[in-house]
C-alpha cells in the first residue's frame, strides 16, 4: 500500500523497516507508534528473523522528532499516557530477541534520537544529525531520552544535550559513542546490511544471550550483573551450537551453525 507510514520488508533473514511519513521529516505521531507496536509483535513471533534494521524514508530524516501537531494537544494526561506508550514501545525494541541496527540517514531529533538510542547499533551517515531538543519546546525528552542517553554518553554529555538542546553532528556522536560508525550517505544501507549479515552468521542463541546480558546488567548492580551473566553463560554451554563452535575450533574448520 503506497501510503502506509511504516514499510516492513523481510529479506534473507533480516527484517528492514522504513519510517515512512518523509513529507514531515520522518515525525512520529500516535498513528506510527501503533504501527511500530504492531510490526514488532509480528517480528517477536518470526523466528526466522535474525536481524532488524531501521531506517527512515527520503534523505533527510531518520525520524525528526515527535509531531507537533499532536504535542500541542497534550495535557497533563494525554502527556503521561503518550509517554508511557512510547516508552514501553522503545522498551520492546530495546529488548528484541535480536539485533536492530539504526540507519540514520539524516536528523534523529527528539523521538527520533530516542528511538535510535532503544537500537543495539547506530551507523550513521555523514549527514546525520542529532538532538535532544525537547527543552526548546518547553518540555524535557518522555519516551526515555534522559535515560538512555545518560547511559549511552556519559552523564555529562547527556546533561549538555538535553538542557541546551543544541545538535551534534555524525562525527561528533561517533566521538562521544552515540554512534557506532560513520559513512558515506550512498553507501548506508549496505552497511547496515553488512552488519546483519555477520551477525547472521555467528550462532543466534549466543547473540540473544549476549545482547541480554549486556541490556540486563546495564540496569544491575555488579553483583547481580555477573551472577545473571554466569547463568547465560551455563545456558549458551546447553546448546547444540556451543558444542559444535567448539568442534569446528579444535577441528580446523568452519562452523555449522543451526540455531539451537
Amino acid at each position: 500500500m503506497p501510503n502506509e507510514i511504516l514499510l516492513c520488508e523481510i529479506k534473507d533473514q533480516v527484517a528492514y523497516l522504513t519510517v515512512n511519513r518523509p513529507e514531515v521529516r520522518n515525525a512520529m505521531n500516535n498513528a506510527l507508534v501503533g504501527e511500530f507496536e504492531r510490526t514488532i509483535g509480528a517480528i517477536e513471533s518470526d523466528k526466522d528473523v535474525r536481524v532488524v534494521i531501521i531506517t527512515g524514508a527520503g534523505d533527510k530524516a531518520f525520524m525528526s522528532g515527535a509531531d507537533i501537531k499532536e504535542l500541542a494537544e497534550r495535557d497533563i494526561v494525554l502527556g503521561r499516557e503518550h509517554t508511557r506508550q512510547r516508552q514501553e514501545l522503545y522498551d520492546r525494541i530495546e529488548n528484541l530477541d535480536v539485533p536492530v541496527i539504526a540507519a540514520i540517514n539524516g536528523y534523529a531529533i527528539g523521538a527520533g534520537l530516542e528511538l535510535a538510542l532503544a537500537c543495539t547499533f547506530r551507523i550513521a551517515s555523514e549527514n546525520a544529525r542529532f538532538a535532544a531538543s525537547e527543552v526548546k519546546l518547553g518540555i524535557i525528552p518522555g519516551g526515555g531520552g534522559t535515560q538512555r542517553l545518560a547511559r549511552t554518553v556519559g552523564r555529562t554529555k547527556a546533561m549538555e544535550m538535553v538542557l541546551l538542546g543544541d545538535m551534534i553532528d555524525a562525527q561528533e556522536a561517533y566521538r562521544v559513542g552515540l554512534a557506532n560508525k560513520v559513512v558515506p550517505v550512498d553507501v548506508l544501507m549496505g552497511e547496515a546490511t553488512s552488519w546483519a549479515e555477520k551477525i547472521k552468521a555467528l550462532p543466534k542463541l549466543a547473540v540473544q544471550y549476549a545482547k541480554e546480558a549486556l541490556n540486563r546488567g546495564a540496569n544491575l548492580g555488579l553483583d547481580q550483573g555477573l551472577a545473571h551473566e554466569s547463568y547465560l553463560f551455563a545456558l549458551a554451554c546447553s546448546t547444540e551450537d556451543k558444542k559444535e563452535g567448539v568442534a569446528a575450533f579444535l577441528e580446523k574448520r568452519q562452523p555449522k551453525f543451526v540455531g539451537r
